[in-house]
């Protein structure tokens, strides 16, 4: 299992994205499944929208429906983690949508993130592990 933010996963559309190509190689490459936390969702098929234009959110809609991307609802629990994680690297700020990710990453016992953003996720001290490995 590999959890993906929203970094990889716009780069790898978006084609002039410095990280475009790694991106895309990573997330054909990686054995899966690619696990998307539903929040990360609302992130890219905005920035998606927003950047690129809508067929790219169509894109990432039916790359969804064919199971290319398993997304992870935010369950009951994660939302503890989630305020804890959100108000304890409040200056650095984390925000709830990255502390979705890391909280669903400590339910499943996952040490690899697919993630362009080094500063956060390279920051937070997760329960289970010393620190995350961070891919691509």
């Amino acid at each position: 299992m590999l959890i993906v933010d929203a970094g990889p996963l716009y780069a790898a559309a978006a084609t002039r994205d410095k990280h475009h190509r790694r991106c895309v190689a990573l997330l054909s490459n990686s054995p899966g499944p690619l696990v998307v936390p539903a929040l990360v969702v609302a992130e890219v098929a905005y920035l998606l929208a927003d950047r690129i234009g809508p067929h790219a959110e169509l894109a990432f809609a039916r790359a969804i429906r064919a199971g290319e991307l398993v997304v992870e609802p935010v369950i009951e629990r994660d939302w503890t983690r989630i305020e804890q994680l959100t108000e304890q690297y409040l200056d650095l700020p984390l925000g709830v949508v990255d502390a979705s990710v890391i909280a669903l990453a400590e339910r499943h016992d996952v040490d690899t993130i697919a993630t362009l953003d080094r500063r956060h996720f390279g920051t937070v001290k997760p329960q289970h592990l010393d620190g995350f490995a961070l891919v691509p």
